[in-house]
């Protein structure tokens, strides 16, 4: 079975290229972060767990794809890494549309910078990476898109039911002093009106924030400090015990020690072990806990059947659930809730699934996650 490269240590069956192309990512990470911030406006004040988001993932992806014979066609394969880093734009910068666009090209501009120095790349290596971008960039750009447009709709719902009982009592009271038998009365009438366009006057200014800040949904969260490849082995204790051997389960990476909600942490873990062994057909479940530039990589492995990738996308809906396998019983809330778990802490989550490789999923968010709760939205302090 081939894996995603997230969850493959010693890069089996890579090819020498894709080898060269893996060891020279921080080289291009940090060429491609100097350019940024000199050229992308607004990402000057972006803290570098939120500026690199998604992207060490999508460029392993590359790597996998210039290996010949990897069944990965482009970075873009089989993954909504690319949706979910379009996503995590729009809730965590203050990016339009253009400032994704370009980030993608300083991308591309940064492979060529340090491949020149260090790696020979083909013709056919360089059509690899151009579609893997260019598609990576439509993808992110429709899910940064739908983002705001669901932003939208919820403002819009919202405020056309909070405004009804101001607006109701404003219409009332000015018909009531059209007809008060005595000053009193119409001076007190006056005052709820009072009251309720002040009230009115609140809910648009909270209005125009929202619709000004680009965030979404959030759970309130408990930081502290601990390992999480602790709370890793403390899950597969927990299940390899409860099942009593019959389930095969792997836990490798390294200690990463930073800022999380504990409690959330943990039942996001286990909401996505839980869905392995449901969708798993009884094979290995593997997680793993590394670091890579302020960034945690925490992913869950299974081998069983994989997720179309027009549900990709689909599955973090709540109250979704795709299939009629009798094991999968429940509302549909345990994707959409480490979702938002990973969003809470600043990151995203991902999926990675095709028959060759089995199914991925990968919460990226970053080792400190004190800037990016309570209204921090990844910028540096000023």
């Amino acid at each position: 079975m081939t894996l995603a490269t997230d969850q493959q240590p010693e890069r089996e069956g890579f090819s020498p290229t894709s080898l060269q192309f893996l060891s020279m990512r921080d080289a291009v990470m940090d060429h491609w972060e100097r350019e940024v911030r000199a050229q992308v406006a607004g990402a000057s004040d972006l803290l570098g767990p939120v500026l690199t988001n998604t992207l060490p993932a999508f460029y392993d992806n590359i790597a996998e794809a210039l290996s010949p014979g990897h069944p990965r066609e482009n970075a873009t394969s089989d993954t909504n890494a690319a949706s979910a880093h379009g996503g995590e734009r729009a809730r965590m910068t203050p990016y339009g549309p253009d400032q994704v666009i370009h980030e993608y090209q300083l991308l591309r501009a940064a492979i060529a910078a340090v491949a020149q120095e260090r790696l020979t790349l083909g013709p056919s290596d360089w059509t690899i990476i151009d579609d893997s971008i260019d598609e990576a960039m439509r993808q992110a750009i429709r899910a940064f898109t739908r983002s705001h447009d669901e932003l939208r709709r919820k403002v819009a719902a919202a405020l056309s039911h909070d405004m009804r009982t101001p607006l109701s009592v404003v219409l009332t009271g000015a018909q009531l002093i059209g007809i008060a038998p005595s000053m009193d009365i119409a001076r007190n009438t006056a005052s709820k009106i009072a009251a309720n366009a002040v009230r009115l006057r609140d809910m648009m200014g909270d209005l125009l924030d929202t619709l000004t800040y680009h965030g979404d949904a959030s759970i309130p969260l408990d930081l502290s400090q601990f390992d999480v490849f602790e709370l890793v082995k403390e899950l597969r204790d927990q299940y390899c015990q409860s099942r009593e051997g019959t389930l095969d389960f792997e836990a490798v990476g390294e200690a990463v020690v930073g800022f999380w909600d504990r409690g959330s942490m943990h039942r996001a873990l286990e909401n996505l072990v839980n869905n392995a062994v449901k969708y798993g057909d009884g094979g290995k479940i593997k997680i793993k806990a590394c670091e890579t530039r302020g960034r945690l990589m925490l992913s869950v492995h299974n081998d069983g059947r994989p997720i179309p990738p027009d549900q990709h996308d689909r599955i973090f809906e709540y109250l979704r659930r795709e299939g009629g396998s009798p094991a999968a019983a429940g509302w549909g809330i345990g994707l959409p809730f480490v979702k938002m778990v990973a969003q809470s802490h600043g990151g995203t989550v991902a999926v990675d699934s095709s028959g060759a490789t089995g199914t991925t999923f990968l919460i990226d968010i970053p080792v400190d996650c004190r800037p990016f709760v309570g209204g921090g939205e990844g910028q540096l302090p000023g």
